[in-house]
């Protein structure tokens, strides 16, 4: 790179501020004041999130009548469901090559459940007057080099011949083109009615505000600081007071896990995001872009990229960082080395937007596990459940998670229980310095298939023989 490019590359972020553009947003709620004292219920969730607000949304459309209360750390939304892209996917199994790859005889009721589950998201919009700027506008996967167009092609032809490609086209280079104008780009695949685009932050914020509005009791900067049996139910200290609860479901995600055993299945990876100034008429005619799909390329390291309902352009992905010893930090969720790697990758696949500014620019942590997918359990004889590990695509699987969740502690049968996918764990990830190791490993691995027309080397098939993975 070009020390005259990297100069006018970074010179676009001069102005940025190294917060999330969403939690920003004016319409921001004022947070619930905090748990002092004791409080009793039937559930208690753990959790501010996408995983706890709808778990605790639709215990209450279950039953009325279940006390429900939800417990917040800091403010809801704060953590990844206000950091994430927006991008609201029907997949339950981080795309459908990985599903199709882990659960072949059931990957059918997997599609067909996650796009249930995607309608069901659309109608709750609808029903609570969630105002989060959906948009079912579908996403484009996009090919930038000549081996992954075939690579497309290829497995459009593979799940088109499974009869898992409804709703999916081809794409060829005038036709992607036509979508968005990239010089970069040279196929794709465009799945129609698979994705929702949204805003990350007023879907967490508008879920919290039904929570209340059908009686859930809210409270944040309320910590969960351990869980323990107490009688025939739960106690849950916070700082300030203590919950007795028949029932917990847990929404942690990456924060550790009020279970312990659970912890080592997850480790965060953080990932990081640019967000552009408002484009103007012009710069948005020279793009394209009339259907506002999300995109993503079709790379190891990806990027993804949407449209704002503003008409900004938000660029993340590429760098996945993973920290050594696995631990959450808030210093982590800035970091400039990938900002201006992001910033020039922009600008290869838009030159036309050259001159362009990045007002915001921030990072995050996923809770990713070695599938990828979430995973599910209970503890305490049943009367705590937990769901975590969606490594990045939970913006729609969480909902289907809660109901996973409420299923387990209702001790029931359903078709969502009965999935190898709910059964079965992924395997945890080992102790440091191994998990450390394995990771760079990994990622250098992939670095390196990118880069070596997606071949992948001796580590990486191991890595496919094991099931295990890492993904930016």
């Amino acid at each position: 790179m070009a020390p005259s490019a990297m100069s006018r590359w970074t010179k676009s972020l001069s102005e940025a501020r190294p917060v999330p553009y969403w939690l920003e947003d004016p319409g921001k709620p004022h947070p619930e004041p905090a748990l002092t004292g004791a409080e009793t219920c039937d559930l208690l969730v753990v959790g501010g999130g996408y995983s706890g607000l709808w778990t605790a949304l639709n215990a209450k459309e279950r039953d009325p009548g279940r006390d429900v209360v939800l417990l917040e750390g800091r403010e809801v939304g704060w953590a990844a469901s206000g950091r994430n892209g927006g991008f609201c996917a029907a997949s339950l199994t981080h795309g459908l090559a990985n599903g199709l790859a882990r659960w072949p005889d059931e990957i059918h009721t997997l599609e067909e459940l996650g796009a249930r589950n995607l309608d069901e998201i659309e109608a709750a919009v609808a029903r609570h007057g969630l105002d989060c700027d959906f948009e079912r506008t579908g996403e484009i996967d996009v090919a930038t080099e000549t081996y992954q167009a075939r690579e497309l092609r290829d497995w459009y032809d593979e799940i088109a011949g499974k009869g898992l490609a409804d709703g999916v086209e081809f794409l060829d280079t005038d036709a992607v083109r036509d979508q968005v104008a990239s010089p970069t780009f040279r196929a794709g695949l465009y799945d129609r009615r698979g994705v929702a685009m949204l805003h990350p932050a007023k879907l967490a914020w508008n879920l919290k505000r039904a929570c209340l509005n059908l009686g859930v009791r809210v409270y944040e900067h309320t910590p969960a600081l351990n869980l323990k049996a107490y009688g025939a139910g739960m106690a849950v200290r916070t700082p300030y007071g203590q919950v007795r609860t028949r029932q917990v479901a847990l929404g942690t995600n990456i924060f550790p896990s009020l279970v312990r055993r659970v912890r080592a299945y997850t480790v965060p990876v953080y990932d990081y995001a640019l967000m552009t100034e408002p484009l103007t008429a012009e710069q948005l005619a020279s793009i394209g872009w009339k259907n506002r799909q999300g995109l993503g390329d079709s790379a190891n390291q990806f990027h993804y990229f949407r449209l704002s309902a503003d008409n900004r352009i938000l660029w993340g992905g590429y760098d996945a960082v993973y920290p050594y010893g696995g631990r959450v930090r808030a210093e982590y969720d800035d970091r400039p080395e990938t900002y201006a790697k992001l910033a020039g990758h922009f600008f290869t696949c838009f030159p036309q937007l050259e001159g362009l500014r990045f007002t915001h620019a921030w990072g995050g942590a996923i809770d990713t596990c070695s599938r990828f997918s979430a995973f599910f359990g209970t503890a305490h004889q049943g009367r705590v459940a937990y769901a975590a590990g969606y490594t990045g695509l939970g913006v729609g699987a969480t909902r289907f998670g809660a109901d996973v969740m409420l299923d387990l502690l209702a001790g029931e049968r359903t078709e969502r229980t009965e999935l190898e996918m709910v059964r079965r764990k992924p395997l945890p990830f080992p102790p440091e310095p191994f998990a450390w190791t394995g990771i760079a490993l990994t990622k250098w691995s992939l670095a390196r298939a990118d880069s070596h027309a997606g071949r992948r080397n001796l580590w990486l098939k191991a890595m496919d023989r094991l099931g295990l993975g890492f993904d930016s």
